[in-house]
């Protein structure tokens, strides 16, 4: 079960650096977060503490599974934007580089091997944070980039599963409020500026600033 749920969250990656359409980002986002409480919860395993365990839940289906994606078709809403930029990578162009991010991953993953890492976990979580990167950094669109930079927390949240069980409660606690305000400040941002440049394009912000 575990193996499954790892491959069906690699597999959510490969398809966030391919759709156009931002709803399915919000939906990625959310099955990564109920994807993350189960694979959290399976390394965990029934001797670890109540607490542990409530924390995890939180953090991951409460506000990953649950509020971002809420909040996030709240943004797709207020903007009625739903696709990226026609200026973006190609859809093909997208999978082919993903597909080299996710052999350079591998590779690095071959490279780096421990005995005291989950290599499995390790891969999986370096292809999310490249597969953020490519998001932040191919898209122009900034809900393109709001999402790269949430597929990269995720990214980061099963990294701290490949280096072992015992959880960083204060770290965990500080990436939950940095995203959660994170979104929040965005999605109000967004909301107040969605009528004076309607296409969100991040060399919008850049004449703004000039």
């Amino acid at each position: 079960m575990l193996l499954l749920f790892i491959i069906i969250y690699a597999v959510s990656l490969l398809y966030a650096a391919v759709t156009e359409r931002f709803r399915h980002y919000a939906w990625i986002v959310g099955m990564q977060g109920w994807l993350l409480m189960g694979i959290a919860l399976m390394q965990l395993g029934p001797g670890e503490g109540l607490g542990t365990k409530i924390f995890v839940i939180a953090e991951t289906v409460a506000c990953k599974g649950i509020l971002v994606p809420y909040l996030l078709f709240r943004i797709i809403r207020r903007t009625r934007i739903n696709r990226v930029s026609r200026r973006a990578m190609s859809a093909f162009g997208s999978l082919l580089l993903s597909a080299l991010v996710l052999v350079v991953s591998l590779s690095i993953t071959r490279w780096v091997d421990d005995s005291q890492l989950n290599t499995l976990f390790f891969g999986v979580s370096l292809f999310g944070l490249l597969t953020g990167l490519v998001l932040v950094t191919s898209r122009q669109r900034i809900f393109s980039h709001l999402v790269g930079f949430l597929v990269i927390e995720n990214a980061v949240f099963l990294f701290s599963l490949a280096v072992g069980t015992e959880l960083p409660m204060l770290v965990n606690v500080g990436i939950l409020l940095d995203i959660l305000m994170g979104v929040l400040m965005l999605g109000l941002f967004l909301s107040k500026i969605g009528e004076r440049l309607p296409n969100l394009d991040n060399e919008k912000l850049s004449s703004i600033k000039d």
